[in-house]
């Protein structure tokens, strides 16, 4: 699935980079119950992933007691393109020179819409 990847990048470790939250912690940030943190899982409006054997989310795909707004729409269309969770994480993490370090990074700002064309991209 490395093909599906940017060429131009440098792909990041994740786990070094990333700071982790707990589904507890998210459903605090969120201010919401840990029932609805699994369901915005299940329904692809966030992402999570095992780290040790425990479920995280990037904190920095939680934003202002709310999952960045375009969000769920990339992870929607990387999933079509048939990337599993591991692998949107590292098409999110990948670094690019065309846009403000990773689209993770840039999906906080002003090239959200951006990164959403790109994964649309990606997906056809």
């Amino acid at each position: 699935m490395w093909g599906r990847l940017p060429r131009r990048g440098i792909v990041v470790n994740v786990t070094e980079t990333a700071h982790w939250l707990t589904l507890p912690d998210v459903a605090e940030r969120l201010d919401t119950t840990i029932v609805k943190v699994h369901q915005l899982i299940k329904d692809g409006s966030l992402l999570a992933v095992r780290r040790d054997g425990i479920r995280v989310v990037p904190a920095e795909l939680v934003a202002n007691e709310t999952v960045l707004k375009h969000l769920p729409g990339v992870l929607t269309l990387l999933h079509d393109a048939g990337f599993n969770d591991e692998e949107a994480l590292r098409w999110l993490y990948t670094a690019d020179d065309t846009l403000p370090g990773t689209p993770a990074e840039a999906l906080g700002g002003d090239m959200a819409r951006e990164v959403k064309r790109r994964a649309q991209a990606v997906a056809f």
